[in-house]
This record gives C-alpha cells, structure tokens and sequence, in this order.
C-alpha cells in the first residue's frame, strides 16, 4: 500500500475509532497534531483507542508510554511508524 492511500486509509479509521463524525478525511491534515488546541484535541482515552487501532487493524503492540508518545504525533507520524512495524 503506498504511503498516499495508507494516510488516507488511516485518517477515516481514526474518524471511525474515536466516533468523530463531524469530521472527513479531508477535514484531518496530515501534519496537524492529534493532541493541543493547535490539532485534533485528542484526549488520553483517544491515545488508548488509536493504540487499540494500531494493534487491531496493524498487528502493533506498543506497551511503551513512551514510545507511543513518539508515534501518536500526527497522521505523518503515525503512517510512517506503521510502515516499518506492521504484521497485518
């Protein structure tokens, strides 16, 4: 899958696993935060679901608080991430 349609894959998954359904895919930009006013506003439980997502839908566990920090930036962030991590 090329990075273009994994983005846009992902973004309608997260509108999907957080219920955001006053969103589009066209409505998430690649670069804008998931987290801060500046972004998404996403909150911790959101965090919680998109790791759910990530091992449900990607095949990746993340276990470290840290490094799930370091992967739920922003779509860029989290696409790049599951392109060298996914078993699925």
């Amino acid at each position: 899958m090329e990075t273009v349609e994994l983005k846009q894959q992902l973004k309608q998954q997260i509108i999907e696993f957080l219920n955001l359904t006053s969103l589009t895919p066209e409505d998430i930009k690649d670069d804008a935060p998931f987290f801060g006013a500046d972004g998404l506003e996403l909150d911790s439980i959101d965090s919680l679901e998109l790791i759910v997502l990530l091992q449900r839908v990607y095949g990746i566990s993340i276990k470290d608080p840290k490094e799930g920090r370091k992967v739920l930036v922003d779509v860029n962030t989290m696409a790049d991430y599951i392109e060298k991590h996914r078993t699925k």
